[in-house]
């Protein structure tokens, strides 16, 4: 068992676990939850479990030093008088300030340390080599619990809203189902403790509607992997393994190729696992929202990886522009800069720090760091030309709002969204960079043989299967875009109809899923990050 796709976990894991949840009694659900998501853990990364127990334990014991500082606060407030009080309070909060960094500085540098020690090795060595000093440091690889990068996020996000002033949790159990919920371990979404940590302990009894529900779901994310994004596979990696051979047309068709497949499989599993929660009773945070409908790069990255987005919105952009340096520059940037972009200089600092944030979490590369900085660029030159974008709009007479200029839009977004993925699914940033310098230079070149479908792994039949499931996905994400609930319209429908659908599904995955001799299924790519 090694995700969600595998027949282990769908025949066997699975069905288990909701059996044995269901015949448990409601008081004692969570636990059976909690020792279903200590076996997956354990069954990926075996001993490595010992971390997540670990950062169990200690937001656990943290979160009530948190709560003990706020008790001693409630409580000298009754006994001191204001002048006395404000001493107190001022020696607490730095108690408490002291306290929270010792948290983080536990918590991101165990992923720190497991993650991303290897690269600061390698280039501190670089750079000693640069300098001619005889100096290298051990590079020492170490092997990483599945989901760290996602569950560190969730342990640092609750530290910070107790010592915000959330209450503690002094419930272990609770806390550890939290952080160890095995439907969006690997990838996510990125919770809140105020958003799932209650109904994961409630205990739900497993109903029809949920499970017609969830099984609908699970389904849709299933044809959404197997038939376009493991059945893309062999491109992707013919294309960029082997870039050198091909023009740049064909570059551009990896790095759209790519942009799909990363959307199908991540998107895919984000159904699957909200699917599976939601038949527990659970209702996790949405994670996309038709993104490749966005007129805008920022548009973009408010319907991709959201609950991502909104943490480094929540937990780095806000403080570092709400920081009293932070207000200190914007008043003296709007005296000699104006009310718009005085602002949007500060902004910018706040924007850097969250991608340079963005692209370090998702990789251990330049070109993740690459990855956000270009990105950052992009969002920042928008804001920046944003006035004058208006101004040309109303000069020359063009309706913002008319449907063929928003889909220009929405091409050109693409356009650069595609050309950010080749970098991040590029071997380093050198090999991205001359992916890109060889697309923009050679990209009509006559050198394309024939049989080119053969040299890129794939067949024609490939391709009209990808071609007909991307367009149902797109037909599917026209009618969420438009407010329209398939899911309840299926759901109202007469039996013989709703089977008539979950047959086409299953048929679908089972004949035209890319499995067997010649196909390698994708792992689950955000899982890696």
């Amino acid at each position: 068992m090694n995700s969600y796709y595998s027949l282990t976990y769908a025949l066997l894991f699975l069905p288990v676990t909701m059996i044995i949840y269901q015949l448990t009694s409601a008081k004692r659900r969570w636990f059976i939850l909690l020792a279903a998501s200590y076996v997956f853990f354990w069954s990926i990364s075996g001993r490595l479990l010992f971390y997540i127990v670990f950062s169990s334990l200690s937001i656990h014991h943290f979160g009530l030093w948190f709560q003990h500082f706020n008790q001693q606060l409630t409580k000298q407030k009754t006994l001191l008088d204001k002048k006395q009080y404000r001493i107190v309070e001022r020696q607490i909060k730095t108690r408490k300030r002291y306290v929270l960094l010792l948290a983080l500085v536990i918590h991101l540098g165990m992923l720190v340390g497991l993650k991303y020690a290897p690269f600061f090795a390698e280039n501190i060595n670089v750079f000693f080599r640069i300098i001619r000093l005889p100096l290298a440091l051990p590079v020492t690889r170490w092997l990483l619990p599945i989901g760290i990068s996602f569950y560190t996020l969730q342990a640092v996000s609750y530290l910070v809203d107790v010592y915000r002033g959330v209450a503690a949790d002094d419930h272990l159990g609770r806390l550890a189902l939290y952080l160890s919920f095995f439907p969006q371990i690997m990838e996510g979404p990125i919770c809140r403790y105020t958003q799932t940590a209650q109904a994961l302990f409630a205990g739900k009894s497993i109903t029809y509607s949920q499970l017609t529900f969830g099984i609908q779901r699970i389904l849709f994310g299933l044809m959404k992997k197997m038939v376009i994004a493991d059945r893309l596979n062999p491109l992707v990696k013919e294309i960029f393994s082997h870039y050198d051979y091909y023009p740049g047309a064909i570059i551009f068709l990896g790095a759209v190729a790519y942009t799909i497949q990363l959307y199908m499989e991540f998107s895919g599993t984000m159904d699957i696992v909200i699917a599976t929660a939601e038949i527990f009773g659970i209702r996790l945070p949405e994670n996309f929202r038709q993104p490749f409908f966005s007129r805008t790069i920022s548009e973009f990255w408010k319907r991709w990886h959201i609950t991502l987005g909104t943490w480094f919105k929540d937990y780095v952009f806000y403080p570092v522009s709400m920081s009293r340096f932070s207000k200190k520059l914007t008043v003296k940037a709007r005296k000699k800069i104006g009310h718009y972009y005085g602002p949007l200089l500060v902004g910018a600092i706040a924007l850097l720090a969250v991608w340079l944030c963005n692209g370090f979490w998702h990789g251990v590369g330049w070109n993740y760091i690459f990855f956000g900085l270009y990105h950052f660029a992009l969002i920042l030159a928008g804001n920046l030309l944003l006035p004058f974008h208006k101004k040309m709009l109303k000069k020359m007479k063009i309706d913002s709002h008319h449907k063929l200029y928003q889909s220009m839009q929405i091409v050109r977004t693409f356009v650069f969204v595609c050309i950010g993925e080749l970098f991040f699914r590029a071997d380093g940033l050198r090999t991205g960079m001359k992916m890109f310098y060889r697309m923009i230079t050679s990209f009509a070149s006559t050198a394309v043989p024939s049989d080119m479908l053969f040299y890129l792994g794939v067949d024609r039949q490939d391709v009209m299967i990808v071609l007909v499931a991307v367009l149902i996905v797109f037909i599917i994400s026209v009618f969420k875009e438009k407010k329209y609930d398939l899911r309840k319209t299926l759901a109202s429908k007469p039996v013989p109809v709703r089977w008539a659908v979950y047959y086409m599904l299953i048929l679908m995955i089972v004949i035209f899923g890319a499995y067997g001799s010649g196909y390698v299924p994708v792992d689950p790519m955000y899982a890696q990050f």
